[in-house]
């Protein structure tokens, strides 16, 4: 048996390493298959889209949010891999009374590689954790630092029914800085709920639609797009911006190719 620390400051015991992981995230489940961890991983989420063979293959135990808790314990793992603001609180606890539960806790980039170090550490990967960690920081290293003020004034939203947008105290807004973008509702806390008149007195230059969680598609480009004539609306991948394991990897090339597209428009 070890101990490990949570990014929640608890105090985990875990068997090392563990052969029965079940992951309630979705970007720490795709984490899990970039450290080789196949057959050691036996249950994720209906939202563990990636890799697609584990979608098909792997138990799936329900929602982030809305976990079947009977399920996962009849699968008697010896690790669940969870996230504090992606599953819910009373859930985490529930499985905690019985298996070992490693919460994330994910603000920004240093917490995201963090994470990946202790998750390579526990689940016996440790060479494997530090060589994508390697890659992540060499990709960002060519991006600006994510306080740097820019021209590129920016709304992010994730939902619609009401709209919301992402906080300055999101892992999102500290993307957006990465991407060169700046975030026009970082002064607020989370995800607060917006208005069309609220964005249109934003004085932001660019509206991003984000695929996930809501799935915003061209149709909400176009509404939206009339009431913001002078903003430049456009879908973007949310994975890029919210997902803090292995797909780090590509997020910095994302950002740039954003970053041509609207040069192309030759808004700037």
């Amino acid at each position: 048996m070890s101990f490990y620390n949570d990014q929640l400051g608890g105090l985990i015991e875990i068997k090392k390493p563990p052969k029965r992981i079940v992951s309630v995230v979705p970007s720490q489940t795709e984490l899990l298959y970039h450290l080789g961890l196949d057959s050691e991983v036996i249950g994720i989420t209906k939202f563990c889209v990636h890799p697609e063979k584990w979608f098909r293959t792997k138990t799936r135990i329900g929602g982030t949010k809305q976990l079947h808790l009977d399920k996962i314990k009849e699968l008697q793992p010896d690790l669940i891999i969870a996230n504090k603001e992606e599953n819910a609180r009373e859930q985490v606890e529930d499985l905690a009374k019985h298996f070992p539960v490693w919460v994330s806790d994910i603000n920004n980039l240093k917490d995201a590689l963090e994470m990946i170090t202790t998750v390579g550490e526990i689940t016996g990967k440790r060479k494997q954790a530090q060589s994508l960690i390697t890659q992540i920081e060499t990709n960002f290293s060519g991006l600006p630092h994510p306080t740097q003020k820019t021209n590129f004034r920016t709304a992010y939203l994730i939902w619609k029914d009401p709209y919301m947008t992402v906080g300055g105290d999101t892992f999102i807004n500290t993307m957006l800085g990465y991407g060169g973008f700046e975030n026009v509702f970082a002064g607020q806390a989370r995800y607060p709920e917006i208005t069309i008149e609220r964005l249109q007195t934003a004085n932001c230059q660019f509206l991003f639609l984000s695929s996930e969680p809501y799935p915003f598609q061209q149709k909400h480009v176009d509404e939206l797009q009339k009431n913001l004539p002078d903003t430049k609306t456009m879908l973007v991948d949310g994975e890029m911006f919210s997902w803090y394991g292995s797909r780090l990897v590509n997020a910095p090339a994302y950002f740039h190719q954003i970053r041509q597209e609207i040069e192309a428009l030759s808004l700037f």
